[in-house]
């Protein structure tokens, strides 16, 4: 009985660390996404605030995005 609780405490933490390393190498790997959000974000706080600086600041990291990945953002009219 001990024998069988030990067996199960020991798998269910190394279900549990593999599940992280997992969960850590898709993030790592596809940081696409992540900057599709911090650009969005960005660009919604542009949108509050229409500084021209903070608008060069988003245009460069949208063309660095749009070099890199897949799906494309939309260049902004800064004006």
């Amino acid at each position: 009985m001990i024998f069988q609780k030990t067996n199960l405490k020991y798998l269910f933490l190394i279900l549990f660390g593999f599940s992280i390393l997992v969960g850590i190498s898709i993030f790592t790997n596809n940081s696409c996404s992540v900057d599709h959000i911090l650009i969005s974000n960005d660009i919604n706080s542009y949108e509050k605030s229409l500084d021209p600086e903070y608008c060069e600041n988003i245009l460069e990291r949208i063309d660095l995005y749009n070099d890199q990945c897949q799906s494309k953002i939309e260049i902004l009219d800064c004006g």
